[in-house]
């Protein structure tokens, strides 16, 4: 597995393990220095802060050395109104600088730890056209062995020849397919009624950020695994929060046995599919919290073999989000930090379509 890229400088998302000791003592600071101002503008003797010889003291240092020779403190009253003025801008001055502190050190104390990942410039599409991208295909290409669902109407790929160079001086084929064989996308409208077809699809859900969640050791164990709301928070723990608006991507390892179809089905002695794919609970949560835009993997369905309700279709679905399945290559990708083009075939009110996908990385590896 590639190392991910790291996140962004700017990125704040320590901040929610900062805030609540840091709130504490910004929210007491804030409320002191309410009530010392308040009463120091009030100039009432009688309700003085307790403390307020030590802090005439300060206060008379602080003016002194700031150009107000004649700054001083007592009893809560100021010697002159020309300094009263002076001091209520020393005041406010004082205030102004401990924020612009405490600010500094919130941004500094945010700042992602340093580790093995080199921080880089987000890419361009200049540096897409210029070469100067890695850029993987997770598709496979269509053969007669291609896998599909193994249900009832479903047939192999097909393809051949409608003229020659020789005969017809060009050369062309034909080909047919169901939709949902090879690396392909499941559309909303695959298990939910009244929503959107393939063609249907926002071209701006289409060019994504992309992230991949690594089970392949769970997998390799069970081969009826879910990923779960477990292996997300573990991701996240490591890897920082999913981004709005991505695809998110399991790699079970199960495209090891692509060219083996009886392999890749794993039937057992009673016909019933044994694979990976994604738990409800997850993905539930991945469209609900973190507004995904879809989930792809390396295997025939999003859900488990095991599955019969198919509950990950239907969530998908109803969301109006998509599926990506049969993926390739996963194990070439990083955690986070890449960008998915993905284009399906546009068939007008198809439930999906054979699919091309491809991963942006930022940059490529020495030597390549």
């Amino acid at each position: 597995m590639r190392k991910s890229a790291s996140p962004q400088k700017r990125n704040l998302y320590q901040l929610p393990r900062i805030l609540p000791n840091l709130g504490i003592r910004v929210n007491r600071f804030c409320r002191i220095s309410l009530t010392r101002g308040q009463q120091f503008l009030a100039g009432n003797r009688g309700k003085a802060i307790t403390d307020r010889a030590g802090t005439a003291a300060i206060a008379g240092k602080i003016g002194r050395s700031m150009g107000f020779p004649q700054a001083r403190f007592s009893g809560g009253n100021i010697s002159n109104a020309g300094n009263r003025l002076k001091m209520i801008r020393l005041f406010w001055l004082v205030l102004a600088l401990a924020g612009g502190f405490v600010f500094a050190v919130l941004l500094d104390a945010a700042e992602p730890p340093k580790g093995d990942l080199q921080e880089a410039p987000l890419p361009t599409l200049t540096d897409l056209t210029a070469g100067r991208l890695e850029i993987v295909d997770l598709s496979w290409p269509l053969i007669a062995d291609s896998a599909f669902w193994p249900g009832e109407g479903y047939e192999p790929f097909k393809l051949r020849e409608i003229a020659t160079l020789e005969k017809n001086g060009v050369h062309s084929k034909a080909f047919s397919s169901p939709e949902h064989l090879g690396t392909h996308l499941d559309a909303p409208n695959h298990f939910e009624a009244g929503r959107p077809s393939v063609d249907r699809l926002p071209s701006e859900s289409l060019f994504v950020p992309g992230v991949l969640i690594d089970v392949s050791g769970a997998a390799s164990a069970d081969p009826d695994y879910q990923l779960s709301r477990e292996d997300i928070h573990r991701f996240e723990q490591s890897h920082g929060a999913i981004p709005r608006g991505a695809v998110v991507l399991a790699y079970t390892g199960w495209s090891r046995f692509w060219r083996i179809p009886a392999r890749y089905q794993n039937r057992d002695v009673r016909g019933q599919l044994h694979f990976p794919g994604f738990s409800a609970e997850a993905v539930d949560f991945l469209i609900r919290e973190r507004d995904v835009h879809g989930v792809g993997l390396d295997t025939l369905s999003v859900d488990r073999g095991l599955s019969r309700a198919f509950p990950v279709h239907h969530l998908l679905g109803k969301a109006e989000r998509y599926g990506l399945e049969n993926l390739a290559e996963l194990d070439k990708l990083p955690p986070s930090g890449f960008t998915l083009f993905v284009a399906p075939m546009k068939i007008e009110t198809g439930t999906g379509g054979p699919t091309r996908v491809f991963a942006i990385l930022p940059g490529k590896q020495a030597g390549q």
